[in-house]
């Protein structure tokens, strides 16, 4: 009686909290809807990319992680070869103003052109709802969802946490082995679905 009524109280409590403290996108989990805003004004849900691979991809322009994977022209090379393939490749900005690597809107356009971005919209995520709705943590921070709308893979960018860029060619990148493996044909599994992302923290209000 004792345990059924502690359960009880558990489940009451987890429901009181705010979904956005407790969500996060889980691989095999159907992923969280959305509908942001762009740097252009314009509204994007994950329902505009229903039956479409689409990887999303959290930024900071100040973080030496980022920088690490932009300087490099990594993250540019990456979004510009999926997307050539169909995927829908969003960036994802959650600072919050007046914190590191905010951007308004128009300082956003000028920022993916400065870096020559090739993402396929930039989401400005000013209070943080999907960020926090996804569990992003880090910039970059990285989750890739199938066709069906289920996430396939959520972590790192790739398997050396270090800044330096010179590591870049000798690492694993699991954003392109979860891609390459879900639309081969006949498709695969993916092999690495999680990982621990590493780089700046998310710089939530």
């Amino acid at each position: 009686m004792m345990k059924t009524m502690k359960f009880a109280m558990v489940a009451m409590m987890a429901l009181a909290l705010p979904l956005a403290a407790r969500a996060e996108a889980v691989p095999g989990s159907p992923a969280p809807a959305f509908d942001v805003k762009d740097a252009n004004g314009k509204n994007v849900k994950l329902a505009d990319f229903a039956g479409k691979w689409v990887v999303l991809e959290w930024t900071n322009k100040d973080c030496p992680y980022v920088k690490k994977h932009y300087n490099s022209g990594n993250m540019q090379k990456l979004q510009e070869t999926y997307r050539g393939k169909g995927v829908a490749w969003l960036t994802v900005l959650s600072s919050a103003k007046g914190k590191q690597g905010y951007l308004d809107p128009a300082s956003a356009l000028k920022q993916t052109k400065e870096v020559k971005s090739n993402a396929t919209a930039f989401l400005l995520d000013e209070n943080g709802a999907m960020g926090k709705a996804y569990g992003a943590k880090t910039t970059p921070h990285m989750y890739v969802i199938d066709p069906k709308g289920v996430v396939v893979y959520a972590g790192a960018i790739d398997d050396n946490d270090s800044s330096d860029p010179s590591v870049i060619a000798k690492s694993k990148n699991y954003v392109a082995m979860a891609l390459d493996a879900g639309m081969s044909t006949p498709a695969k599994p993916v092999q690495t679905a999680t990982s621990k992302p590493y780089g700046c923290a998310v710089k939530y209000q």
